[in-house]
């Protein structure tokens, strides 16, 4: 079988740096929403060819607002850099054509539920049969096997049966869900890294493997205070609000005009808060003598913080904090953020031209590369607009052919 995975080591050449590490990998991308698209949007900004196949009905995404035009923003940002093509996998012609695709790629992705892929016959175990180098990588709610393999996942499921929801928000009140789609996106990022050990594995073995991404899973692995806490059994996880479960004082707290958040991991930066706020005596009160016992007696620091904080401007507060060697910042809104310094000197958002939209920001992965630049992002696919393109480049057939193929495809009544 032909191999596409880019040369390494000393011998890649200036250009294929340029293309970034994943040049040459191909991916089908069989996912939907959000969770699969992620992942693959971060394998194709480092180059990856991802192929994104839809129903002729397109992902559900591509109508989700906010939209302009009939484009969806949620769809572009994490579809960018892919090509698109549309396959009914309940036609036995399209069907076909997806196996062919999948006998020469490295890589393919899906996030159906359990099973169903191996019903519309493009599961692990037929595909690697015919393609043995070939990497599967499966997303779903909670896992390829177990007893809640079939409930339906969205992220709010994950993030309520992963225990995250139970402890965040404030302790007077109900459970909160994190302020983005974590749980897709923790499962996207976790399959992201997946795939990038399975590739580098092949390289020794010459064999893929079936990879089984549980977005529950993926949310558990990130809660490593909170598993601290059950494991000793001495502070069950619980919601803390604005402040960290195991250190004090360490959260957000109430200023002249707004918030300002104080991060104190030691006894010197206790010390430094206490000589800033002009209570250099806290550093010898008998209740704060300790990391463990000022977060037992927080609410009594926590008033004499906010005391202090009252009758200054946040931008001086934090200042002085800063000037005193206590980690302390002012808390930005995302629509700052995202049009700040920051963001600009990191290059974190791009602009891309899209042919209907003008231009419009594009989401950059990241992690800086040496000698790959950034800003060369790709707006999304239309529905099916590289069929052809597909045909030509990964099943090899002339243009001729690819055409007659479409064209059957569509008398037909398959595309």
């Amino acid at each position: 079988m032909k191999q596409h995975s880019a040369p390494s080591g000393s011998g890649m050449n200036q250009e294929a740096q340029l293309a970034g590490p994943l040049a040459g990998v191909r991916i089908i991308d069989f996912t939907r929403v959000l969770s699969g698209p992620y992942c693959t949007a971060l394998l194709a900004d480092l180059g990856a060819e991802v192929v994104k196949i839809e129903a002729p009905q397109g992902d559900e995404y591509r109508h989700v607002g906010p939209t302009r035009e009939g484009e969806s923003a949620l769809f572009q940002l994490v579809n960018r850099n892919k090509l698109g093509m549309v396959l009914d996998l309940k036609r036995a012609g399209d069907l076909g054509i997806a196996k062919r695709l999948a006998a020469t790629a490295d890589v393919l992705v899906e996030n159906f539920r359990p099973g169903v892929a191996a019903r519309l016959g493009i599961g692990y175990v037929d595909l690697a049969a015919a393609n043995p180098r070939l990497i599967y990588a499966s997303i779903s709610g909670f896992g390829q096997w177990g007893s809640r393999k079939d409930l339906p996942a969205f992220d709010l499921v994950a993030q309520a049966l992963s225990g995250l929801m139970a402890m965040t928000g404030d302790p007077a009140g109900p459970p909160m869900k994190v302020g983005e789609s974590i749980g897709d996106l923790g499962a996207g990022l976790f399959c992201s890294w997946a795939i990038l050990a399975a590739l580098y594995e092949r390289q020794r073995t010459g064999v893929g493997r079936a990879i089984d991404v549980g977005m529950v899973d993926s949310l558990v692995s990130l809660m490593p205070t909170a598993v601290a806490q059950w494991m000793f059994g001495k502070t069950p996880p619980a919601r803390s609000g604005n402040r960290h479960p195991l250190s004090t004082p360490f959260g957000a707290y109430r200023a002249g005009d707004g918030y300002v958040v104080i991060c104190t991991l030691n006894e010197r930066q206790f010390l430094n808060l206490a000589q800033c706020m002009g209570r250099a005596d806290l550093a010898a009160d008998a209740h704060f003598a300790s990391d463990e016992l000022r977060t037992r007696n927080e609410p009594r620091l926590a008033a004499i913080i906010e005391d202090w904080l009252a009758s200054r401007p946040v931008a001086a507060a934090v200042l002085a904090l800063r000037d005193a060697g206590v980690p302390a910042s002012a808390i930005e809104d995302a629509a700052a953020v995202f049009s700040g310094e920051h963001a600009a000197e990191r290059a974190m958002l791009s602009t891309v031209h899209h042919p209907r939209l003008g231009s419009i920001p594009a989401m950059e992965q990241p992690v800086h590369f040496s000698g790959l630049p950034r800003g060369r992002q790709r707006p999304a696919p239309a529905l099916g607009e590289h069929d052809r393109a597909v045909l030509q480049r990964w099943l090899g057939l002339d243009p001729g052919e690819a055409d007659a193929l479409l064209a059957d495809r569509a008398a037909r009544g398959e595309r």
